[in-house]
């Protein structure tokens, strides 16, 4: 792959989309999911994360309960258990979710040589990621403090795990400058996440996914390289 490529691009090549998410669910989770006719499962397995995002937004996660969900999805409460038996398991899901997208993406870009290509397109992907499951990264960001104590463990060990992509590469770079890898991982890390928590703010000077990645990759490369 390419260092750089626009979001119309990365969608093109990434196996994990905002429609396919759905069979990722339903696959991964077939154990638990009692309902065996694949495109009602799919319809409702998207109802009911839609729904749970807008109920979190508006109401908080720790706030909203499975009678809530019903509600809003349309489901009874026995055509809920057929995906779920708790919210736990729904942000278990959640958490999965991004997770999952994080150990893969990066495999995308193992084939380019320049550390700073890499550290590029990887900053490009995990905004253009973000942008496409925003709803899961910013429940993942804002709400992981309601997942049980493993799912905080898996969650913050995804962080570090991107996190610990970028100190690699910046280590490998022949010049860089003063500082702690890992530190300025964390910074790199810091500037994209600010993509999906604060989109209002995006939203509200017009400033598209590309132009932001642009713009990111720009500081990323003017700071490393000096």
């Amino acid at each position: 792959m390419p260092a750089k490529f626009d979001l119309q691009q990365f969608q093109a090549m990434t196996p994990l989309d905002g429609d396919n998410i759905w069979a990722y669910l339903l696959d991964h989770h077939a154990e638990r999911i009692t309902v065996k006719r694949r495109k009602p499962a799919l319809e409702n397995i998207e109802k009911i994360f839609r729904a749970t995002f807008k109920l979190a937004n508006e109401v908080g996660f720790r706030s909203m309960n499975l009678r809530d969900l019903c509600r809003e999805t349309g489901l009874s409460m026995g055509g809920l258990y057929g995906y779920i038996s708790s919210k736990d398991q729904l942000a278990e899901m959640i958490e999965d979710v991004v997770r999952h997208a994080t150990h893969e993406i990066p495999r995308l870009f193992g084939d380019l040589e320049d550390p700073l290509d890499r550290i590029e397109a990887l900053v490009r992907a995990s905004i253009y990621v973000s942008e496409i499951l925003q709803p899961w990264f910013y429940f993942v960001f804002m709400d992981s403090r309601v997942l049980q104590a493993a799912q905080r463990t898996m969650a913050k060990e995804s962080e570090l795990y991107v996190q610990s992509l970028f100190a690699a590469m910046i280590r490998e770079l022949p010049q860089r400058p003063a500082g702690e890898p890992e530190l300025l991982a964390a910074h790199i890390l810091a500037m994209f996440q600010d993509w999906y928590v604060k989109r209002w703010k995006y939203r509200a000077a017009g400033i598209s996914p590309d132009q932001f990645a642009d713009s990111a990759v720009r500081m990323t490369r003017a700071f490393l390289r000096a």
